[in-house]
C-alpha cells in the first residue's frame, strides 16, 4: 500500500527520492513527503494529494542533503492531510512507515506522560517519539531502534534517519516488505518497499526477512534478525530496469499491460511445459493421489483466479477444491485435512491477509504452493513450492496481465494433477495444452478489434449500474469483470451466475441497464441464451460476448455483440478476460477517471 524509499549517498538525494516515489505511485496513496539531513538537522517537505504537489513544493522550497527518506501514504490512521503525511519528525529522528502499529494508543499515552508532544493523528508518529525517547536515554541510534522495535505490535516496514548521523540509515520490517539496494557506486545504499522503487538505481537487491532490521552506512549493510543477531541475507541480481516500468507508446499502464498479455502468457507457459508442449513442473513435495483437498486462498482479482481454479481442479483432476477470501479464512478456524495442499495466489506475494492465511494453513500441516509474480516475496519464502507468473512489473492498480498469467499457471497445475491422479487422459491433456499455446495468438486477434469495444464503452459509461452474467468457468470472470468496471470507472457493477438472475437481480433490469453476458458456445450455452432472452424481454441492453457459432445459433439481436475465437472450453476464462478488461478500461477513459491510480485503492495491500 504505502511506499518507502531511502537513500544514503554522496550526492543530493531529494531528486532521487522523488523519482523513487513516482515509481511507487502504482501502490496507491493520498499524500507524499521527503525528509533529509541538512547541516546535521532534519528538514522535510510534505504535501497532500499527488506527487506533483510535492514536486511543486520542492521547486519552491528545495531540499538539500545526501541522506534521506521518502514516502507515499495511503491513509489508515488519520485523514489524508499534510499534517498526517510522512515523514514524521522529532528533534532527533525522521521516520517513514508502512503498515499498522496496533498498540500505538498505549505507547502514545506513555510517551505523552513523558512530555512528548504529538502533531498528527497517525500511529507512525508514535514510532518517531518512541525511538527519540530511547535516544534521550543516551542509547545509540542502533540501540534505540532495536529497543523500540521490541515495543511495537503489528505489521510494519520503517526507515529512519537521525540528527547528527549523515552516514546512517536504518530500516526494519515485520509483516511488510522492505528491500535493501547496493549501489554501483560503493558509497551508495538504498531502501525500498520493493525492487521497482530502486530499479534505475541498482539491480543488486537483498530482501529483509521477517523481523530483520538493517543499518546502512556508505557501501555497507549490517542486517540483524529479530534477536539482534547479525545475519547474512543473499544479494539477488534483478532483471528490473527503469525502462520496464515506463508506459511506452500507451496512454496508461493498464492499456500497456493488457497488450503485453500475449507475450507474458507465452513466457509463463514456456516455463511450465517441456519440448513436446506437455506440462513439466518441478518435483512437488507431495503425491497428488494422496491429497484429499486443495484449499485456495487469495484476495481481490487473485481470488477470482482461484474460483476458476476450483472448477479446473474439480473437473480435470476430480480433486475437491475449496476457495476462500484470505481475509476471512483464518477467522473461520477451518479444519484442514491431513495431507492437504494450501494454494496461495498473489500478484505481489506480500498480501497481508493471504500471508496470514498461509501461516494458519502451515500450522494445520498443509503443504504450501504459491502462485506469485515476485519469487523473492514473503509468500514465496513461506511456501514449499513456488510457481512464478512471469508477468513482469504490473503498475496499473487494476490487475490484468497478472490475472491471466495466474490463470495460465493454475490451469497447468490442474492438468498436472489430473494426469498424476489418472483421471485426465493424455489425449485430453494434450488437447488442452495445445489450445493454451494458441491463446496468445487468439488474444492478439481480440486486441486488433479493440476499437469496437472502445465504441461500446461510451454507452456503458452513461450507465449507473451494470450486470455481468456467466456460467461454469465463466461465472468467476463475471465477478472479475464487475470488479474491474467498478474499481476504475466507479460505476456500480455486480457479477452473477446466469442461472441466479431470476433469484433477485432480474428486478434491477430496465432499458438503462447494460448486461454483459459471457456466453461461449459450450455445453451451457443454451441455458445462458435462455437467461439472455429474459433480460431482453425486460428491455435490458445486452452486451453479448460469444464466438461465431454462439452468435449465429442464439438467434438473439443484442444491443452489442462480439465474436471471439473458438477455443477449448478449459481455456475460455483466459481468452474472455481480455475483452472484459478492455471494456472496463475504455469505460473509465470515457468517464475521465484516473485509470492507473483509482481513488481509495492500493496495488499491494500489505495491512489487514
Amino acid at each position: 500500500m504505502c511506499g518507502i524509499v531511502g537513500i544514503l549517498a554522496e550526492r543530493q538525494v531529494a531528486p532521487l527520492l522523488l523519482d523513487g516515489l513516482r515509481r511507487l505511485e502504482y501502490r496507491g496513496y493520498d499524500s507524499a513527503g521527503l525528509a533529509t539531513l541538512v547541516n546535521g538537522h532534519i528538514e522535510n517537505r510534505r504535501a497532500e494529494g499527488k506527487i506533483d504537489n510535492l514536486a511543486s513544493r520542492l521547486e519552491r522550497e528545495p531540499l538539500p542533503g545526501t541522506v534521506g527518506i521518502g514516502h507515499t501514504r495511503w491513509a489508515t490512521h488519520g485523514r489524508p492531510t499534510e499534517t498526517n503525511a510522512h515523514p514524521h519528525v522529532t528533534d532527533k529522528v525522521a521516520v517513514v512507515h508502512n503498515g499498522i502499529i496496533e498498540n500505538y494508543r498505549e505507547l502514545r499515552r506513555e510517551l505523552e506522560e513523558k512530555q512528548h508532544r504529538f502533531q498528527s493523528e497517525t500511529d507512525t508518529e508514535t514510532i518517531a517519539h518512541l525511538i527519540t525517547d530511547y535516544l534521550n536515554q543516551n542509547m545509540s541510534p542502533q540501540e534505540a531502534t532495536a529497543a523500540a522495535l521490541k515495543r511495537l505490535e503489528g505489521a510494519f516496514a520503517i526507515a529512519v534517519i537521525f540528527v547528527g548521523h549523515k552516514n546512517l540509515l536504518i530500516g526494519a520490517r515485520r509483516g511488510s516488505p522492505l528491500a535493501v539496494g547496493y549501489g554501483a557506486n560503493d558509497n551508495e545504499m538504498y531502501l525500498g518497499s520493493d525492487a521497482l522503487a530502486l530499479a534505475p538505481l541498482t539491480n543488486r537487491i537483498s530482501y529483509l526477512e521477517e523481523g530483520d532490521w538493517v543499518e546502512l552506512s556508505p557501501g555497507k549493510a549490517i542486517v540483524h534478525n529479530a534477536s539482534d543477531v547479525v545475519v547474512e541475507r543473499k544479494i539477488h541480481v534483478t532483471a528490473l530496469s527503469g525502462a520496464m516500468i515506463g508506459k511506452g507508446q500507451y496512454r496508461h499502464f493498464m492499456l500497456k499491460e493488457i497488450f503485453e498479455q500475449p507475450a507474458v502468457i507465452g513466457e509463463t507457459l514456456a516455463s511450465l511445459v517441456d519440448g513436446q508442449g506437455r506440462v513439466a513442473l518441478n518435483d512437488l513435495p507431495f503425491d497428488w493421489n494422496s491429497v484429499p483437498r486443495v484449499t485456495i486462498v487469495a484476495c481481490g482479482t487473485a481470488y477470482y483466479a482461484g474460483l476458476v481454479a476450483k472448477y479446473w481442479f474439480e473437473q480435470l483432476a476430480r480433486l475437491s477444491a475449496e476457495v476462500d477470501v484470505a481475509s476471512e479464512f483464518r477467522y473461520r478456524e477451518a479444519p484442514m485435512p491431513e495431507g492437504g495442499v494450501a494454494l496461495a495466489v498473489s500478484q505481489s506475494g506480500e498480501t497481508a491477509d493471504t500471508l496470514a492465511a498461509l501461516h494458519y494453513a502451515k500450522a494445520q500441516g498443509q503443504k504450501i504452493v504459491a502462485v506469485v509474480n515476485v519469487p523473492q516475496s514473503s509468500i514465496a519464502r513461506l511456501s514449499d513450492v513456488v510457481l512464478p507468473t512471469l508477468a513482469g512489473p504490473e503498475i496499473g492498480v487494476a490487475s490484468t496481465k497478472a490475472y491471466t498469467t495466474q490463470l495460465t499457471v493454475l490451469l497447468c497445475l490442474a492438468v498436472s494433477a489430473g494426469l498424476a491422479r489418472g483421471v485426465l487422459s493424455a489425449e485430453r491433456a494434450d488437447a488442452i495444452m495445445q489450445c493454451v499455446r494458441e491463446v496468445p495468438s487468439m488474444i492478439n486477434h481480440v486486441l486488433r478489434d479493440e476499437h469496437h469495444i472502445q465504441e461500446l464503452a461510451h454507452h456503458v459509461a452513461e450507465a449507473r449500474d451494470v450486470l455481468y452474467l456467466g456460467r461454469g468457468l465463466l461465472y468467476p470472470l463475471a465477478l472479475e469483470g464487475a470488479l474491474k468496471l467498478k474499481e476504475i470507472s466507479y460505476i456500480h457493477a455486480e457479477g452473477y451466475a446466469a442461472g441466479e438472475m431470476k433469484h433477485g437481480p432480474i428486478a434491477l433490469i430496465d432499458e438503462n441497464m447494460p448486461v454483459v453476458v459471457l456466453a461461449p458456445s459450450d455445453g451451457l450455452f443454451e441455458k445462458t441464451a435462455s437467461n439472455v432472452q429474459e433480460v431482453m424481454a425486460r428491455g435490458g441492453k445486452v452486451v453479448f460476448l460469444s464466438d461465431k457459432e454462439g452468435l449465429q445459433k442464439s438467434g438473439l439481436k443484442p444491443f452489442w455483440g462480439m465474436a471471439l475465437p473458438s477455443a477449448d472450453p478449459a481455456v475460455l476464462p483466459i481468452l474472455y478476460a481480455v475483452p472484459v478488461q478492455l471494456l472496463a478500461y475504455y469505460t473509465a477513459v470515457a468517464k475521465g477517471t484516473d485509470v492507473d491510480q483509482p481513488r481509495n485503492l492500493a496495488k499491494s495491500v500489505t495491512v489487514e
